[in-house]
């Protein structure tokens, strides 16, 4: 999963262009997309505990399941690659005496069943899955937050259904990931590296697979509770489920679709001085790739990698609750 995009790396080497040479351990592990987290305090067999959860109209799919808890305005919660809904735990736990919470959770993920396959659309359906979710309930503009791959799915729904969205989060996210190789690569150019990274993920060996992914994700968070978490849902995950969505979200340029959005936008991302993200350079990219979105609104994060949530939890927590005013 993570390490695939660094053996894809390693095996193209001499036919990469010179903005993917210089790629950094940093952009790698991001552009990798990770499993989302919240700086959890607790041990992770503490998440196993059963939550208490609201009782709501029934909805199935094949593509996602959703947890509700608390009672007041909407707010729907996104995992990123390979995450359980556990990520947003703690998020949930803090808004569900103002707010009726709906924790998502992607089939093929974490120990989620998956009956699609290692090829084929993945976001798109999932988009899909999600306007149907917010009708079948009869949610009114509920506020989205996703992180990573997730708020992919955010933005491609505020794209395709923006009557559905009343206000979108993106946590450490990027309209297009491949972006992370350079300025000027395409998703017609990422297309090589995303075949290999998909085949990564399919062909490692289980005790190879979880080391890549250990190694992975300390690039990825400064919480090490965080990063263990990672890597067990990575391994429960469906190898499957997370090539077709690699390859899906390596090759998934939302930037044309800016431009005419009407949705307000928080984008947050992720600057650590120390392993992470170089401020400069984080300011360079989200900004450059963001540019053509009108009136969204850019937020640094400092002293955190790709998940923010974990790695600066109260920060996290205030800039939500801002979010949601």
């Amino acid at each position: 999963m993570f390490n695939a995009l660094n053996r894809a790396r390693a095996m193209t080497r001499a036919t990469r262009p010179a903005q993917a040479r210089k790629l950094k351990p940093w952009q790698a592990a991001l552009i990798g997309l990770a499993a989302c987290t919240p700086s959890l305090a607790v041990a992770i067999d503490a998440w196993a505990a059963p939550p208490v959860v609201q009782s709501a109209p029934a909805f199935t799919s094949d593509r996602l399941s959703v947890e509700v808890v608390g009672i007041g305005p909407d707010v729907i919660l996104i995992p990123g690659f390979a995450s359980s809904r556990e990520v947003w735990r703690v998020t949930a736990d803090r808004l569900k005496a103002t707010h009726r919470v709906h924790l998502v959770q992607l089939a093929g993920f974490a120990g989620e069943p998956w009956t699609h396959g290692s090829e084929g659309p993945f976001v798109a359906p999932v988009v899909e899955a999600l306007g149907t979710y917010i009708d079948t309930q009869g949610l009114e503009r509920p506020a989205v937050i996703g992180h990573s791959m997730g708020a992919l799915v955010g933005l491609r729904l505020a794209q395709t259904q923006p009557d559905r969205v009343g206000r979108l989060m993106s946590v450490d996210s990027l309209p297009f990931f491949s972006a992370m190789f350079g300025p000027t690569v395409t998703a017609e150019a990422a297309r090589p590296f995303a075949d290999q990274a998909a085949a990564g993920i399919l062909q490692t060996p289980d005790e190879a697979f979880r080391t890549g992914q250990s190694q992975s994700a300390i690039g990825l968070a400064r919480d090490p509770a965080t990063r263990a978490a990672m890597v067990e849902w990575s391994m429960a995950g469906d190898r499957g489920a997370m090539a077709a969505a690699i390859h899906d979200v390596m090759t998934n340029d939302a930037r044309p679709g800016l431009p005419a959005m009407t949705t307000p936008v928080t984008v947050l991302y992720a600057s650590d001085a120390d392993g992470g993200a170089p401020a400069a350079l984080a300011d360079a990219t989200w900004t450059r790739e963001y540019a053509p979105l009108p009136g969204a609104t850019l937020i640094r994060v400092d002293g955190s990698r790709h998940f923010i949530m974990a790695d600066q939890p109260e920060r996290f927590a205030e800039l939500v609750a801002d979010f949601l005013k």
